[in-house]
């Protein structure tokens, strides 16, 4: 058995698509993870846990969306929400029966979360929104400084505290004009949307370490993963660091085509504090601890996979969105079901999703 059968077939999950395809794939995870290797500071592949081999991603959706994203489980609907960005619409599943509700926005939505008092917030590209109830009004809840025409709401989610995060996305993606903002809607007055951090094109990759002091951003086109400390109370951010930093593209890159592991998009944590993100264009989710070794490489079923969340009673369910929006005809014919939602069964539980919490005055 060559060294690349071993690494697909005991670290991988199983593939979709015909066994030739399976066998390639195994090839490129092994060039693959060598170039990880080097790239993370990662020693020695071989180090990897054992994948059990019977994990498979399951179809959420059969309908595919054009650019899913921002995925979270509600605990007390029992429901799994994203959004289809390109589409405009919110979208909300419940698992067990199969259904699937939409709800059309007049923009973009970048990102969803849950409010505490019921409803969802949603980051448009005009605005930060509230909706009490699905299909209800939206009250605007603040604007951030940012212009419209070149730049939109993009990844986000709400920290421990109830304040809602948003990363934009600067769609010329020529210079680094994308941010990170805090909207704080806890106090009496107005909500508040503060920049906490910037020089970025495309933001993503947002998450929290479980003890709540680890805040992780990435910039998916300069495929960087950064991390600071922060503290809850002072919503500070302090100690820069870098996480993993991604090899580039290689010029005159296609898809299917060994060498690229692709950019960090969406990201969540786990109980244990490992950091999981979906690796658009490269048909994977990586597990990275918080050294930034790299615990687990597992193929997904769409060459885009946009950003992951854990859900189910035991937060032992990984859900995964991606995308099929401008994706040449050969990719779509290898990957059919692109731009739909999946799950998977894991091991190490994540955790729950945080909810918006806003004053009085909005209740």
């Amino acid at each position: 058995m060559q060294d690349s059968d071993y690494f697909f077939k005991r670290v991988s999950p199983k593939m979709f698509g015909p066994p030739e395809r399976k066998l390639r794939a195994g090839r490129f995870f092994w060039a693959a993870q060598s170039q990880l290797a080097g790239s993370l500071s990662f020693a020695d592949r071989r180090h990897i846990p054992k994948q059990d081999t019977s994990m498979t991603w399951q179809p959420v959706t059969t309908e595919p969306n054009q650019l899913g994203e921002s995925p979270f489980w509600h605990p007390q609907e029992q429901q799994l929400y994203w959004v289809d960005i390109t589409a405009k619409l919110i979208c909300r599943s419940n698992i067990f029966t199969g259904t699937v509700q939409t709800w059309s926005m007049p923009f973009e939505p970048g990102c969803i979360a849950p409010a505490r008092d019921g409803g969802v917030v949603i980051a448009l590209r005009d605005g930060i929104y509230l909706a009490r109830v699905w299909g209800g009004a939206l009250l605007k809840l603040a604007q951030i400084d940012y212009p419209v025409s070149t730049t939109r709401a993009n990844d986000g989610k709400c920290d421990t505290m109830g304040r809602f995060w948003v990363g934009t996305y600067y769609e010329p993606r020529d210079l680094p004009l994308a941010a990170l903002y805090c909207i704080d809607a806890r106090g009496p007055g107005t909500a508040q949307a503060t920049k906490m951090a910037d020089q970025s094109q495309v933001a993503n990759g947002l998450a929290w370490s479980p003890d709540a002091k680890t805040l992780y951003w990435a910039d998916t086109g300069a495929g960087l993963v950064h991390a600071w400390d922060w503290d809850a109370n002072s919503n500070a951010m302090t100690r820069q660091r870098t996480l993993a930093q991604f090899p580039a593209k290689p010029q005159g890159w296609h898809s299917g085509q060994a060498g690229y592991l692709g950019r960090p998009d969406g990201a969540a944590a786990d109980s244990a504090g490992n950091y999981w993100v979906a690796m658009y264009e490269g048909a994977r989710v990586l597990q990275i601890a918080p050294n930034g070794d790299v615990l687990a490489d597992i193929a997904t079923p769409a060459q885009c996979p946009t950003m992951v969340c854990f859900g189910g009673d035991d937060l032992k369910t990984l859900y995964l969105t991606t995308a099929r929006q401008k994706r040449p005809a050969a990719e779509l014919e290898t990957y059919p079901q692109s731009g739909c939602v999946f799950s998977m069964r894991i091991a190490v539980p994540g955790l729950p999703v945080n909810f918006f919490q806003c004053g009085a005055n909005l209740k």
